[in-house]
């Protein structure tokens, strides 16, 4: 089959509906022919027609099924509704200085932090704040323990993570654990079966956060923080969900709105995935209602490892989840819910 250029390909395919926006044709573009502008790819040179933006689209060709096979040796079974996993803990980090910084149990960034500190990982790409936009995220490549730690929590508004491979790759790094949403570990997942070693090459881990959608910055800024719940967004200390949309200031205490009202201002992105739980990461992680832990999925054998460091070296402390708990169930019926959303909107290319 001959190759097709970007307008032939995925160009066609830069709407709403369809694009994730994860920017991995953006960041493994042979010759600088793309750019992100406004959450999507856009062509800004000249197309050679290489083909290798559409072989790292997560929304084009390979099926789950055979990236399975590829990561994890095998096909999932039946009952996995939420992806192949070894084992599913809640776990908290013992560390102070993660806990001062932290969503909920503070698990990827002792994870993290572990991988670090033990010369597993020389860097790590996150999500990180920005100083000039409050609760915008933007993607960081964390190069100390300090980076790590501050790193920490969520942001609920899209961060391009995928974008700082080639940061990455100019700083020299070779080993880094990669932290993303379903779509960025996807396309990870992708780069690596692509053979694109010199990106997919350094990426040692993967940690995929759990994600029902997120949030535009301007719809969840400026009209339903600032307007809507009249709260400065430079006050804000920290944004959560927990049955309803929390948000807790500096000064005021904390202020709620219903998921209902909140999910309104959910960018495009919301209606192209059908992945809640990361499922082709190592390792899988969120909240998912709990307070002060972290739901916690061991996929592949690397990320049981690191994990197991982590606790062993006392990091971390964790417990097992059972399969008629209360937690399992939430996780497979928002898996499900998430996989009917998509199917009422799929679209193929």
């Amino acid at each position: 089959m001959a190759k097709r250029g970007f307008e032939e390909s995925l160009g066609k395919y830069i709407v709403p509906s369809l694009c994730m926006g994860c920017a991995a044709c953006v960041a493994v573009c042979p010759v600088g022919c793309l750019e992100y502008v406004d959450g999507k790819p856009i062509l800004s040179g000249e197309c050679i027609s290489c083909g290798i933006c559409s072989s790292v689209c997560p929304k084009y060709g390979s099926p789950a099924k055979e990236m399975e096979k590829a990561f994890f040796g095998r096909e999932r079974k039946m009952d996995e509704e939420f992806g192949i996993y070894r084992r599913v803990t809640i776990a908290r980090t013992r560390n102070g200085d993660i806990q001062r910084f932290c969503q909920d149990g503070g698990v990827v960034t002792s994870l993290l932090l572990y991988a670090f500190e033990e010369g597993i990982i020389d860097g790590a790409i996150v999500s990180g704040r920005n100083e000039e936009s409050p609760l915008k995220a933007y993607p960081k490549l964390a190069e100390s323990a300090e980076e790590i730690i501050r790193s920490a929590g969520t942001r609920y508004t899209y961060s391009p993570n995928i974008l700082l491979l080639k940061d990455a790759v100019a700083r020299g790094k070779r080993s880094i654990g990669f932290v993303g949403t379903p779509c960025q570990i996807q396309a990870i997942r992708k780069i690596q079966a692509a053979s694109l070693r010199r990106y997919g090459g350094i990426v040692n881990f993967t940690i995929g956060i759990f994600c029902s959608g997120c949030f535009s910055y301007n719809g969840l800024v400026n009209e339903l923080i600032r307007k809507k719940m009249g709260i400065n967004p430079e006050d804000v200390e920290k944004v959560n969900i927990k049955g309803e949309l929390i948000v807790k200031t500096l000064n005021e205490g904390t202020k709620t709105i219903s998921l209902k009202e909140a999910k309104k201002y959910l960018s495009g992105c919301v209606s192209s995935c059908m992945d809640f739980s990361a499922e082709l990461a190592d390792i899988s992680a969120g909240g998912l209602g709990l307070e002060g832990w972290t739901l916690t999925i061991l996929r592949s054998e690397k990320g049981e490892a690191l994990f197991d460091g982590a606790v062993s070296k006392g990091l971390l402390e964790a417990k097992s989840v059972s399969k008629d708990s209360g937690l399992w169930k939430m996780l497979v019926r928002l898996s499900r819910r998430k996989r009917r959303r998509f199917m009422k909107n799929i679209t193929h290319f």
